[in-house]
């Protein structure tokens, strides 16, 4: 016993603290894993709703169960909160319905946050907090520790921060910068402010990003320069979602349905076509889209659900409005596309040889699994952060083609402007052209997490620099 406690007073407490949304429980899981995996000693803690708990567990892909008893979960409770379903026909893209969520989890998470690091503390030699930069909370809890610090994880672009510290660089670049909050409404920018007063950069030891050097080379340099003023470091370590082999791994799980048939697929002839976790389209915007798929004649899967609930998990949060539609719609595209109303995994349909591209709302996440399994992206922003994601792949990486610029996102998009775009991108030479331009970039990104590159590189110095 008397060993077993020495060992834990050497060993280093990591404790991951998400945002509970989609995006950035994702991300934060896939760190945890990571840091799990490479058999160094930090234990490794990730701290969330027990409902997100659920969710991010649930949906992780790349990963078997058995990485996931790696890490040691813990219940944030939080006080109960409303979870409407979504409204597709709201005047903004932004999923306001999830608020009252971010509002019970900004005043209610800290608390049980700062008994489990009061606890892991005493226990342990060190104790990292990584927390998404929107949890400030979570950084003023590990300051509070004798042997306590933390870590910002920058769930989104890095090029965004450098609009914060320098946008004329962004403009030199021939890329048209607005700040995030350009595209988000009033009541969500208040939630932030709250969750975040400070416009620092860093308030902690430093950050990590999930990006890498092969995307955004020049702007992690521009934040490092800048964090180094204080004496912080950036570590650039993405992609942090597994890379996968271009035949999906079978992962003991029962592989979903999708994969069998995108298999027997002729390479490079499906788009795939998903929104995300945050984004409802309007039922005649559904048609449209319905309409061009059909006319394109090309290939698809299309992951046709609405945005999450607050809690996934609460009644009727799984049921499916589009039954009227699909019905008609799957019988005339029978043999060539293929539509999911439930969870895709994506992952495994990115890295397959079948696929060609990507029709993507550009959150983060799906950015970096399409650009690092070489599939470039037909840019459809809705809110946030992802009406610059677009401008970064379509302008700057080169990678990818607008299908419908953010100003117009009051309008339905008609089913010829959608279908033009998909046949451009399938079909034609710039289309191709944009195809092998994602695959060099897939290669560089690849090479980044490998032996020698730069992503593994930060996060072998992270590894160190926490294990001291």
């Amino acid at each position: 016993m008397g060993s077993e406690n020495h060992a834990a007073m050497e060993s280093v407490a990591v404790v991951a603290v998400p945002f509970p949304a989609q995006g950035h429980l994702n991300q934060l899981l896939h760190l945890s894993l990571q840091l799990a995996s490479r058999g160094v000693e930090v234990d490794v803690h990730y701290a969330a709703p027990a409902a997100h708990i659920r969710q991010a567990r649930a949906r992780v892909h790349g990963w078997d169960q058995e990485a996931l008893r790696s890490i040691q979960f813990h219940d944030l409770g939080i006080s109960s909160y409303v979870s409407p379903p979504p409204d597709p026909t709201a005047d903004s893209p932004f999923p306001s319905h999830i608020l009252p969520l971010f509002d019970a989890y900004i005043t209610g998470a800290r608390a049980p946050l700062a008994a489990l690091l009061h606890e892991l503390s005493a226990s342990r030699r060190r104790v990292v907090v990584v927390h998404d930069r929107l949890n400030a909370f979570a950084d003023e809890e590990a300051a509070r520790l004798p042997n306590g610090e933390a870590f910002g994880l920058h769930c989104l672009a890095a090029s965004i921060l450098v609009g914060q510290i320098n946008a004329k660089l962004l403009r030199d670049n021939g890329l048209a910068f607005r700040g995030v909050e350009h595209y988000a409404p009033k009541e969500f920018l208040e939630c932030a402010r709250r969750a975040r007063p400070s416009s620092k950069i860093s308030p902690g030891a430093g950050i990590l990003t999930n990006t890498c050097r092969a995307l955004e080379g020049e702007f992690v340099d521009v934040v490092a320069e800048h964090v180094a003023a204080d004496g912080k470091k950036i570590f650039a370590i993405g992609p942090l979602n597994p890379l996968l082999p271009a035949i999906g791994s079978k992962q003991g799980k029962k592989r979903h349905e999708c994969l069998d048939w995108l298999d027997k697929q002729p390479p490079a002839s499906v788009l795939y076509v998903s929104f995300g976790t945050t984004s409802s389209l309007r039922a005649e915007q559904i048609e449209e889209l319905a309409a061009a798929l059909r006319g394109s004649k090309q290939r698809f899967i299309w992951v046709l659900r609405d945005a999450d609930r607050g809690d996934i998990f609460a009644e009727g949060a799984g049921v499916s409005r589009h039954e009227k539609l699909l019905s008609e719609f799957t019988k005339d595209t029978e043999g060539t596309g293929l539509v999911i109303t439930g969870w895709a995994p994506q992952l495994e349909i990115l890295a397959n040889g079948a696929t060609a591209a990507f029709m993507s709302h550009c959150g983060w996440n799906s950015t970096v699994e399409s650009l690092s399994h070489g599939k470039p992206i037909l840019a459809w922003p809705m809110h946030c952060d992802q009406p610059w994601d677009a401008e970064l792949v379509c302008n700057y990486l080169k990678a990818g083609i607008l299908v419908r610029p953010w100003e117009k996102h009051g309008e339905v998009i008609a089913a010829k402007a959608i279908q033009e775009v998909i046949e451009e991108a399938m079909l034609s030479d710039k289309g191709v052209a944009m195809q092998r331009r994602a695959m060099m970039l897939g290669d560089a990104v690849r090479a980044s997490v490998a032996d020698g590159g730069s992503s593994r590189k930060d996060l072998d110095d992270f590894i160190a620099y926490i294990t001291r």
